[in-house]
């Protein structure tokens, strides 16, 4: 209702001024591809005409240099607004698309009997729902459904789409369109057969040495994590400190499983629940699926006492309703008040083709979690288990570059690697890693990573682009992860171990700050990589990312493009957080 009264306040003012014909000039070839990137295989027309398609229209947004040089500004420790984030309202202006863009795709809307089901809370982005058959008239494309060979998911796609000469300046991408963004790697799953675990309970001592706490025959167990990185296992108290973990592609936790989980591997903590958020249809119920447990059981099962919620987003990859990063940040952002912390763990792969679709899609989508940094939210990606292939393993690099992973090597966001191994850690070699063709390096970096590139001399040359954003920023365990799963013990790695992990930590300090009165944490990488932060990490210098015919990049002294500034310990980086809130 709100978004339908938005649209008509859009049209009021211009409805008697239209100029007639407006919109009948030739429509202009938008965006085009002459075959699929190599591993996506057409299998059908989207032709059906019960078939409907759901089309993210965006819009130029608005003053984009303010918003990030706001969000630097508030989360430098070295400003006076550090932690001064702003609000809904004064974020929602700096992104607010020029009028007469709003007035040209409202018209183009109108013109053509459509209305939008959405629109986003500062009118840069427009969600539409129409059949296929009209979709490919009303863009002059041609709709295909699409396999993707290593994921076996499904997307429909077109290699062509236009749009009228006069509306090409007030539309920055339409999506999904052209877009092949390759589908998220799924974890790798060993079966553990153990037919009495849920019996009994185990000594709970959490200060012992890393070497008991973390040789259960049920690998990297929370008691593990938490004397490892040295995580306090008291309740967390802060009112307002809330952590989300976004769930894609139809995954689901399962309450049941989450209690045994805790019953087997936290009987000292409270009892422990999450909350359901639906987003576009998301499931809310179901036998519990891998990720979702992973991440649910590990956020509340590290992160004790901190309300969790899971938001489950539907119209993943595998569907023609293909745009849940964008349905998720549109959601969040209408929302008043908003997580602490937020961790997701799915992400693609940049295509390895000069994509400018893709670009203008992967921009909007970043600038997204600009907006929610700048307002207070610490978004976190695991950065991908393909190692410097992305995010899918074994897929290869059609073009023998290294293949960075979208949204973690988004600027704005803080992406999470895997170790393995305990004394001492090592990189996992799965951790995905490396430079963006999408994003420039920004300066928070730029220091550290001149330091890596300087050491790593002429290795891969050519082979990675050394002036893009680099990822991840930090690492975590990331293997051997105990979950319950309808009932029964399943042992997981990946970088989606990784991310809730940390994201537990996140939310910890964040309660500490909370209750001394302090800001929370908000986007932390310029903390991560300030001086403030020195000292905060375990630095990892063992291991690497193979990929690509490759060794992939070494983990070194400092930052690398595999482990990160390293491991957190907690004692450590809570130190460094307070003193930066002074």
């Amino acid at each position: 209702m709100v978004a339908a009264g938005l649209y008509l306040l859009l049209l009021l003012p211009f409805a008697l001024s239209r100029p007639a014909g407006l919109f009948k000039s030739k429509l202009v070839v938008r965006s085009s591809r002459a075959t699929p990137p190599l591993g996506f295989v057409p299998i059908t027309l989207a032709e059906d005409p019960g078939r409907t398609l759901r089309l993210t229209v965006a819009l130029p947004q608005g003053n984009i240099t303010g918003l990030h040089a706001a969000l630097l500004d508030v989360s430098d420790p070295k400003s006076t607004n550090y932690g001064r984030h702003m609000s809904k309202s004064d974020v929602e202006r700096l992104v607010m698309p020029a009028a007469e863009s709003s007035k040209a795709v409202a018209d183009w809307l109108s013109n053509n009997g459509i209305t939008p089901s959405s629109i986003s809370p500062s009118g840069d982005m427009l969600t539409i729902e129409v059949p296929a058959s009209r979709a490919n008239t009303l863009l002059n494309a041609n709709f295909t459904t699409y396999i993707h060979d290593a994921t076996n998911a499904t997307m429909t796609r077109t290699l062509s789409y236009s749009l009228p000469d006069e509306l090409g300046p007030h539309v920055s991408f339409i999506y999904p369109t052209t877009q092949f963004l390759s589908p998220s790697s799924r974890l790798r799953i060993r079966a553990v057969d153990h037919p009495t675990t849920m019996d009994g309970r185990r000594p709970t001592t959490r200060r012992a040495d890393v070497a008991s706490a973390c040789s259960s025959e049920f690998g990297t167990t929370p008691e593990c994590l938490q004397t490892l990185y040295n995580i306090p296992t008291i309740s967390a108290t802060a009112s307002g400190n809330t952590l989300a973990v976004t769930g894609f592609l139809d995954e689901v936790p399962d309450p049941d499983d989450l209690k045994t989980f805790l019953a087997r591997f936290r009987p000292d903590a409270p009892d422990g629940t999450f909350d359901f958020t639906s987003v576009n249809g998301g499931l809310t119920d179901g036998n519990g699926t891998s990720e979702a447990s992973l991440d649910i059981q590990y956020t509340v099962g590290l992160a004790t006492g901190v309300h969790t919620t899971f938001i489950s987003v539907g119209g993943g990859q595998g569907t023609a309703n293909d745009s849940p990063f964008l349905d998720e940040i549109n959601f969040l952002l209408q929302q008043d008040v908003l997580p602490t912390v937020m961790t997701t763990s799915f992400a693609g792969s940049e295509p390895d083709d000069d994509d400018a679709d893709f670009t203008s899609l992967a921009q909007t989508v970043c600038n997204g979690y600009a907006q929610l940094g700048l307002r207070g939210v610490s978004v976190l990606f695991g950065s991908g288990d393909g190692g410097v292939a992305g995010a899918s393993p074994g897929v290869g690099c059609p073009s023998q570059s290294f293949i960075a992973t979208f949204p973690s090597d988004c600027p704005f966001v803080t992406s999470v690697g895997a170790t393995q191994q305990f004394e001492p850690e090592i990189a996992a070699p799965f951790s995905s890693g490396g430079f963006s063709n999408t994003f420039r390096r920004p300066d928070y970096q730029a220091a550290q990573v001149e330091k890596y590139l300087e050491a790593l001399g002429e290795t891969n040359a050519g082979l990675f682009n050394a002036t893009g954003r680099a990822f991840p920023d930090v690492s975590f365990q990331g293997v051997g992860f105990p979950i319950v799963q309808n009932g029964r013990l399943n042992v997981l790695d990946g970088t989606s171990a990784s991310s809730p992990s940390f994201a537990s930590v996140v939310a910890l300090i964040n309660d500490q700050l909370l209750n001394a009165g302090k800001p929370s944490l908000g986007f932390m990488n310029p903390f991560l990589y300030s001086e403030a932060a020195s000292g905060a990490f375990n630095d990892i210098t063992s291991g690497s990312n193979p990929g690509c015919g490759t060794e992939g990049f070494p983990a070194l002294p400092g930052w690398d493009p595999v482990t990160g500034l390293g491991t957190p310990d907690f004692e450590r980086l809570l130190a460094a957080a307070m003193n930066a809130a002074q």
